[in-house]
């Protein structure tokens, strides 16, 4: 690859991927979440199709649940059912079927709050009725992946399937049976330090919301399963790609890195990003496309996207959020963090899902990172971060954190049945 390719790619991740659109800076420090849970069939355990007679399918039970909410169905840019929902936002599937709110950036952590509760309870309650449970954790708890087909037959899901079955089972159960609480914010005016902080913020991410310790009916021995999925995935697009000296360029070498699944193979065989522009001439919609196969810890979009946590009850929504504004958005409480954390460390994020808070150099920072993440929101006041939403928050850092807990425990060491 030619240096004018190198710095055609360079520029366009610095301008698109991690700069904000003109109209982040209208209104700072917004805020996003997505959430994610997997559609059971209460009676069995069994995964819910999209649409079969005789069983509860989801897309019937959404389509009636959201026509009496005034939602819109509509495609995705992948031709995958969506709803689309006059508070904002969209309810999508994942390839296994698994449900996905994505709210709208929101001014403050507590206006994302406000919006995920009058979404997700209603929404919970009511399939419930029909007979289907909206599990929020961070792997299906009952099935194996033989008994969780994949449900969306794109050619994006298609390629990603083949590629990632080539490497082993981790695919099928990260795009089959893996929910996760993913928390967006904007890079505003530190997005380098940002950028370092919450890379080495996700090992602990991972420790406090671990929610994934059972998988097929039977304990894995894992505080996330899910987190572990991950690791076995594909290292070279999953991971830490953080370097202090030149982020944009380390992030270039991670994605030229990366095989090229939705690209051609050369030579039977899908082929680094970097290597097949030297047999081409692929496009900046292909390049684009590719990054969106990519799957870091902190994945940047024009802002950046912490997915480190496994989906956790909805009671406990504040906890994530708070952890993630509370220590990027407070400018001291930025600085602290970074002091405590340090530089980022992929070794940590093995420990983290395996362990959780059960290990005791983690246990110690994660309790530490959670202080400095509620000081943080303190700062930020009470109009960003409502005091009764920063209360429940603190909660769950009191009933799991600083007894070096996580949701885990509360499933850990049991068979579940349905």
């Amino acid at each position: 690859m030619n240096r004018a390719t190198w710095a055609l790619l360079e520029s366009d991740l610095a301008s698109h991927v991690f700069a904000a659109p003109p109209s982040a800076s209208l209104t700072p420090r917004r805020v996003g979440a997505e959430v994610e849970f997997i559609p059971v069939e209460a009676a069995t355990g069994r995964r819910c199709p999209l649409e079969t007679d005789g069983v509860p399918g989801t897309l019937p039970f959404l389509r009636r649940f959201g026509g009496r909410h005034g939602w819109t169905e509509t495609r995705t840019a992948k031709g995958t059912p969506c709803f689309e929902l006059p508070a904002g936002g969209a309810l999508t599937f994942e390839p296994g079927g698994q449900l996905e709110y994505s709210s709208p950036p929101c001014r403050s952590p507590s206006a994302v709050l406000a919006l995920l509760r009058s979404v997700v309870l209603p929404l919970r309650a009511a399939a419930a009725n029909d007979g289907i449970d909206l599990l929020a954790l961070g792997i299906d708890p009952f099935n194996s992946a033989d008994g969780a087909p994949l449900l969306l037959h794109t050619r994006r899901y298609a390629r990603m399937a083949e590629y990632l079955g080539r490497i082993g089972p981790a695919g099928a159960r990260m795009m089959r049976q893996t929910a996760a609480l993913q928390v967006s914010l904007d890079l505003d005016d530190e997005p380098w330090l940002r950028w370092r902080v919450l890379n080495a913020a996700a090992p602990y991410a991972t420790a406090i919301f671990a929610n994934s310790p059972v998988y097929d009916r039977a304990p894995t021995g894992l505080r996330s399963t899910r987190a572990q999925v991950w690791r076995e995935l594909d290292p070279l697009r999953t991971g830490l790609p953080w370097d202090d000296r030149a982020p944009v360029g380390a992030y270039l070498d991670f994605a030229l890195r990366a095989p090229a699944i939705l690209l051609p193979q050369l030579h039977g065989e899908h082929r680094p990003f970097g290597e097949w522009l030297r047999e081409a001439r692929p496009s900046m919609e292909e390049w684009r496309d590719h990054l969106s196969t990519l799957f870091p810890e902190v994945r940047p979009r024009g802002h950046l996207e912490l997915r480190s946590g496994d989906s956790v009850s909805p009671r406990w929504y504040a906890a994530p959020l708070a952890l993630a504004v509370g220590i990027a958005y407070d400018p001291r409480a930025l600085r602290s963090a970074a002091d405590l954390l340090g530089r980022p460390d992929l070794g940590l994020l093995d420990r983290a899902g395996r362990q959780g808070l059960g290990d005791g150099a983690v246990r110690r920072i994660a309790i530490d990172l959670a202080e400095i993440a509620v000081a943080g929101c303190r700062a930020l006041g009470p109009a960003y971060f409502h005091p009764s939403d920063l209360e429940q928050a603190i909660a769950f850092f009191d009933q799991y954190t600083r007894r070096g807990m996580s949701p885990a425990d509360d499933l850990a060491g049991a068979e579940i049945a349905a």
